[in-house]
């Protein structure tokens, strides 16, 4: 038994020695290798276009962290909607590990960046070049001639081209699409600092791409280990049905002609196929490990197999434990049905929050260290700071305050309208005066209104400061 599960004492990337196995997969082909060519080609042109769509002005997906500035749909997130933010994360987390509960890892195989652009894109330049697995082999083991030479340099070549690429696009995120392009029109000699970010963002991904590759899946990335606490024998994963393969005298290659029924043998013919195909090495015939991606490479190469040889298909394919080995069909369980109403509940808090949320924010605040100031004919003046947020991307113009809970004034220091920047900032010092015999108490709940002209745009509750000894 040791010896049949010594392949759980190292990831498979790794030989006897120790040291680095590199994996040189065939070229896969079949029916979900080409559903999984057409999502991944949408996800790119996804990934590709989206720092560069605009709605309302607004760039459809910003990750600013340096500025704290983040869109998300479209919709524009400040530091003041931080907890917004928060909540969408935490939906896409949920939303991930119901997936995972439910169907495994099928989220890297078919959704991840990582592999979509190692399998769709990197490793197809490479097959190109290169050859398929045997010729990739060959290549390798061959000493650095004039044929070696041409192909790795052309290769690494490319891989740098697109790493280059790649890196515009992430910086596009970062930074913004129209600062990119500006910084680009202006030449890298008047903006070092994109330029070495860009170099940093390349020989980043260059790394990942033509050296690191698989091992971002094995070692770098948690959700690997994440699977093997929230997966279980009722989630649907790229499972090998071992009752079928392997019968009651296991495996056995393929023979024109046999009765392996009669022989007690499986219908896993031992080509070793599936093996050669997968893009980090495993043998999946082992169980649902670690290192697979759920990339179903195996399944299309193990149903051309077994259509090869007259069998049915379907040995490896998307299947649970438990359908396995007591034919169960998929149902909903108690834990999937705990992790949707999760994610609803989630889900229905951010749409509250996006319909309650306003295109302006506004911070009214006392003066730090300033008390009332008592005035002729009985009036109590409070001194405050403001701070407006525009989070639109058009200018808010005569913008005013009015008191709403109580008869008064609002007196700016400066001028009585002013106007807000789109995606910008406007601050200032006001004066409230109020009449003492107005007020209940030496701390009165004040509502002040935000106007643009007649139209009312934001609230604020304030405290107002009032002698006690005149109550």
């Amino acid at each position: 038994m040791a010896k049949e599960e010594n392949f759980r004492d190292s990831i498979g990337t790794l030989n006897k020695e120790g040291k680095r196995a590199w994996v040189f997969p065939k070229k896969p082909s079949g029916r979900y290798y080409e559903y999984r060519k057409w999502v991944s080609y949408g996800l790119l042109l996804f990934l590709i276009l989206s720092p560069f769509i605009k709605i309302n002005g607004n760039q459809f997906l910003l990750f600013n962290v340096v500025e704290r500035r983040f869109n998300i749909f479209g919709f524009p997130f400040w530091p003041q909607d931080f907890f917004i933010f928060v909540i969408c994360m935490i939906i896409v987390v949920v939303f991930i590990a119901l997936f995972t509960v439910a169907f495994g890892r099928i989220f890297c195989g078919w959704i991840c960046p990582q592999t979509i652009f190692m399998e769709m894109v990197f490793r197809r330049i490479e097959y190109w070049i290169d050859g398929d697995r045997g010729a990739q082999m060959r290549l390798d083991r061959q000493p650095w001639n004039g044929e070696k030479i041409r192909k790795r340099s052309l290769k690494w070549l490319i891989f740098f081209i697109i790493s280059f690429l790649i890196a515009n696009v992430f910086l596009a995120y970062l930074i913004g699409s129209d600062t990119l392009i500006q910084n680009i029109s202006d030449g890298p000699a008047t903006h070092i600092s994109t330029l070495v970010s860009l170099l940093i963002f390349t020989a980043v991904f260059y790394f990942i791409f033509a050296w690191f590759r698989e091992q971002v899946c094995i070692i770098a990335c948690p959700y690997g280990r994440l699977q093997g606490v929230l997966l279980d024998n009722k989630s649907i994963v790229v499972a090998y049905d071992h009752k079928r393969g392997e019968a009651e005298n296991g495996r056995k290659k393929f023979r024109k002609g046999e009765d392996r029924n009669a022989l007690g043998n499986g219908d896993c013919i031992d080509c070793f196929q599936c093996v050669n195909v997968c893009p980090t090495g495993i043998d999946i015939r082992n169980g649902t490990q670690l290192e697979c991606v759920n990339c179903t490479a195996c399944i299309d190469e193990c149903d051309h197999i077994m259509e090869s040889v007259n069998l049915p298909k379907g040995l490896i394919r998307y299947a649970s434990e438990d359908n396995i080995e007591k034919k169960a069909k998929f149902t909903f369980t108690p834990r999937l049905k705990g992790y949707t109403a999760v994610l609803v509940i989630l889900t229905g808090l951010l749409v509250g929050m996006l319909f309650l949320r306003s295109d302006v924010e506004a911070t009214i605040l006392r003066l730090p260290g300033q008390l009332y100031e008592r005035k002729a004919d009985n009036i109590i003046s409070n001194v405050y700071t403001y701070k407006l947020v525009n989070k639109t991307t058009k200018d808010i113009g005569d913008v005013s305050f009015k008191l709403l809970s109580h008869k008064g004034k609002i007196i700016p220091v400066t001028h009585s309208t002013f106007t807000v920047p789109a995606q910008g900032m406007a601050e200032g010092t006001i004066f409230i005066e109020i009449n003492n015999s107005v007020l209940t108490g030496d701390k009165d709940r004040l509502k002040v209104g935000v106007y643009s002209g007649d139209r009312l745009i934001e609230t604020n509750f304030i405290r107002f400061l009032a002698p006690r000894s005149y109550r």
